[in-house]
């Protein structure tokens, strides 16, 4: 479940992001009723059933909640923001009725509450994925401008490619800086999460929102100013 919204006195159009169908809208009639208020929630894991006359019609959804995955999180302000953001951008991000199978398996593992995965590091590995789901993948394998591979610190705007330290020094003022987490796995900090959000946020800006005229989501915002705070 990506987002809830009013239609009419009763109803609700409500998106999903399906395995086999994408991003996906249809109308959820009484969705504004009791009954369906804990399940038309943002993250929640659901079974959908959609019927519809014809295949471009709108349509309907019959829901039913398989996993509440909010619901662990409602005391903890950063991971709710992690899930908030991630359900966002998906919307803003994908074409609706276009799969996108990866996507929607790296959003069920950073969602999965059980594994404890809904982080903000996951959060930010699970951008790249995204971007490179759609095109836009950075290259952090080596140095775009022939330096040592051994201290890649920075990523090229222009390119998307990693650079060097000692390549990159004389320039880092136009470059963007390379968490080392995203590339060792190790471990992440304040600093650390911040410039990634930075970075996966710079391509998301260029290549995926403005590209269609569109802007970052005010969910992903909130998510990067909150980890630039702590």
């Amino acid at each position: 479940m990506l987002s809830a919204r009013g239609h009419g006195e009763t109803s609700v159009i409500a998106c999903l992001l399906t395995q086999s169908h994408g991003v996906h809208a249809g109308m959820v009639r009484g969705g504004k009723g009791k009954r369906h208020r804990g399940v038309l929630q943002p993250g929640n894991r659901l079974k959908a059933v959609w019927r519809a006359r014809l295949s471009e019609h709108l349509g309907t959804y019959a829901l039913e909640m398989v996993n509440a995955y909010a619901a662990p999180f409602l005391n903890d302000p950063t991971r709710l923001a992690v899930l908030s953001a991630a359900c966002a951008v998906c919307e803003a991000a994908l074409p609706e009725r276009e799969p996108h199978g990866r996507v929607f398996n790296g959003l069920a593992a950073l969602l999965d509450s059980r594994d404890g995965d809904c982080r903000p590091s996951v959060y930010v590995k699970w951008e790249l994925g995204l971007l490179a789901e759609l095109g836009f993948g950075l290259d952090l394998t080596g140095c775009a401008a022939g330096g040592s591979n051994d201290q890649l610190a920075y990523v090229s705007p222009k390119s998307g490619r990693a650079v060097s330290l000692s390549a990159g020094e004389p320039y880092k003022k136009l470059l963007l800086a390379l968490p080392g987490f995203l590339i060792d796995g190790g471990e992440s900090d304040a600093d650390s999460l911040a410039d990634a959000m930075k970075l996966t946020g710079f391509f998301l800006e260029r290549y995926v929102f403005g590209h269609h005229g569109g802007s970052m989501p005010p969910a992903r915002r909130r998510l990067a100013e909150r980890l630039s705070r702590r």
